[in-house]
């Protein structure tokens, strides 16, 4: 946003740094929708300001898989992939899947297991130990593969770069197709197919697809080619639908645009999660305590970071196990394993933080990215501390853990400024000895003696790149309306735009010139309080994480006077009763 851009409630500088800005400010079209569709007015103007038009609202409004579903068959490669699988099926070669360790990989591997033991064979999964063997195709597992047998490696959420590898993996007698989503460079490796809508020479415009969601269309052609062949007149065949919940899961925990196809995958895979009949899922969300349906925030906060946590700082291939397997008491294993991992890697997480966060202000601030790069740090948390010091100082951010003279990173970065091209430059450039990534997230290998290069390299490449204004910090909200509108009946309208996430965030409303009553601080740095707002109505609030930061010190320190203040909505349950309770997020001065 440019110095020019009107602010929002002419709020320059909140308690976070940040300008206020509308998203949007197409009145006639958001009362247009309104009344075309029968919504709402400020649902309506809500869809306005993200850009949805009258052409694309119905298919916004009601996502279809019908309606909505390409044909797998216009990315490059699928069908050349096809005729490898289907004639793997048909001579039974051994098939082995080598997966990322992230939800989007675990979910993957668990799709093409379920789907091949829906019809009858049986799949290898590998997943590479995050520590050991870092990410994506190593020549040593491929040529492990070969050795047991394996004539077909699919790789799934990895291989766009994995040059050398599946070099050394084709030398070994095996056929490859990859299956990724990452940014490709005009180079490709050595594959008997790649799937890939962001490869250079692929015009797909479903580029924002997670790679769980490459692996649904791999399947659904799969599927169609065996149907073509008679394979179910004596074989029933399998309701590709009932895996949705899979590609909604890896699609959210991803941070995959909730866009276009994927917003069909998320919207009839939440339907299909709901119900609970993936065993992993449902006992995933048993042993985290959820007692209510599940919904995309669930897949994104609650039930992601405990399939992660196995690839992070336990055993790599636990949420691919998790999610394939039928077995109950399997299932209940797993999910208590995942869940202690996952409390042991929030300890590990929150030092790590606080460390990074200490370097950082101890000098001055690179005004394009954050790097720190430290020994003793673990591998498998970092990618989630970049992500905490890009909320936190709205630029870039990069952390390296360092050991035995190797640094493994991975960054984080924000609109406009695409990462995982700048990453694959410094490769290219021989800054790294291995990488890739998308636009918003990266990962890479660096020798130690290279850090320093890298890092100038990351600064100069950033700042050369990026649009005015792109850093500066803002914060989009969708309105203003008073503490009396915020209720459940309210909270249901909006639901109308679910689901919520990258590329479709939950409204966010500024409650302005409001009161702050009975303000205190709870649980783990939190501070609980009450607005009450000029139309005299008070509502539940609470901002989590805030009492060392700028924003608690506003909330619990007002002096009586007003405030405007932003966040989101949710419902608050306890007791059986429902009530709407706000998430703060930023607050002003008046």
């Amino acid at each position: 946003m440019s110095e020019s851009t009107p602010t929002f409630l002419d709020v320059e500088r909140s308690s976070t740094g940040k300008r206020w800005r509308l998203r949007g400010d197409d009145e006639r079209l958001g009362i247009t929708l309104s009344q075309r569709f029968g919504l709402p007015e400020i649902v309506g103007r809500i869809m306005a300001g993200r850009g949805v038009g009258l052409e694309d609202a119905e298919a916004f409004l009601n996502p279809s898989l019908r309606d909505q579903m390409p044909d797998p068959a216009h990315l490059v490669d699928m069908d050349r992939a096809v005729a490898r699988i289907v004639q793997a099926i048909q001579n039974k070669d051994n098939i082995a899947v080598f997966g990322d360790y992230d939800v989007d990989g675990a979910t993957s591997s668990a799709l093409l297991d379920r789907f091949f033991k829906s019809i009858g064979e049986n799949l290898t999964i590998y997943i590479p130990d995050r520590m050991k063997e870092g990410y994506g195709p190593n020549a040593a597992a491929l040529r492990m593969l070969a050795a047991n047998g394996a004539k077909l490696v699919i790789t799934v959420d990895c291989g766009i770069t994995a040059f050398d590898a599946l070099e050394e993996g084709a030398d070994a007698g095996l056929d490859v197709i990859v299956v990724d989503h990452h940014v490709a460079e005009p180079r490709l490796p050595r594959a008997h197919a790649i799937i890939n809508p962001n490869r250079l020479d692929d015009d797909s415009p479903h580029g924002q697809m997670a790679a769980v969601g490459v692996v649904f269309l791999l399947v659904t052609a799969v599927n169609r080619s065996l149907r073509e062949l008679g394979w179910y007149k004596t074989n029933a065949e399998p309701d590709l639908r009932q895996w949705l919940d899979l590609v909604a899961l890896g699609t959210v925990c991803d941070v995959a645009p909730l866009t276009g196809i994927n917003r069909v995958f998320v919207t009839q895979g939440g339907k299909i999660m709901v119900a609970r009949g993936n065993i992993g899922i449902s006992a995933l969300a048993d042993i985290a305590g959820i007692d209510e349906p599940l919904s995309a925030y669930h897949a994104g906060f609650v039930l992601g970071p405990r399939v992660n946590a196995g690839g992070r700082v336990g055993e790599s291939d636990l949420g691919a196990r998790l999610l394939a397997s039928n077995d109950r008491d399997e299932c209940q294993a797993i999910a208590r394993r995942l869940d202690g991992y996952n409390k042991e890697r929030r300890d590990i997480e929150s030092r790590c933080l606080e460390e990074a966060i200490d370097m950082i202000e101890a000098v001055p601030t690179d005004p394009g990215v954050v790097f720190v790069a430290a020994h003793g740090w673990h591998a498998g948390v970092i990618g989630i501390v970049a992500s905490r010091l890009v909320e936190r100082y709205n630029r870039p951010a990069c952390v390296v853990a360092l050991e035995n003279g190797v640094g493994k990173g991975s960054g984080r970065s924000v609109r406009g400024v695409d990462l995982g091209a700048a990453i694959i430059n410094a490769r290219q450039q021989g800054l790294l000895t291995n990488g890739g990534g998308h636009p918003m997230a990266a990962g890479f290998s660096v020798s130690e003696g290279a850090v320093d290069a890298f890092k100038g390299f990351l600064s100069q490449w950033i700042s050369g790149t990026m649009d005015e204004g792109t850093l500066a910090p803002e914060l989009s909200v969708d309105g203003a309306i008073q503490p009396g509108a915020a209720t459940v009946d309210f909270l249901a309208k909006l639901e109308r735009l679910a689901p919520f996430g990258a590329g479709n965030a939950r409204p966010r409303f500024i409650f302005p010139n409001v009161s702050i009553q009975k303000a205190d601080v709870v649980g783990m740095n939190h501070v609980r309080c009450f607005l009450k707002g000029q139309d005299g109505m008070r509502l539940k609030a609470i901002a989590f994480r805030v009492v060392d930061r700028p924003l608690g010190e506003t909330l619990l320190n007002t002096g009586g006077l007003p405030l405007h203040i932003a966040g989101h909505l949710q419902i608050d349950r306890w007791q059986g009763r429902e009530n709407a309770q706000l998430i703060i997020e930023d607050a002003a001065a008046v």
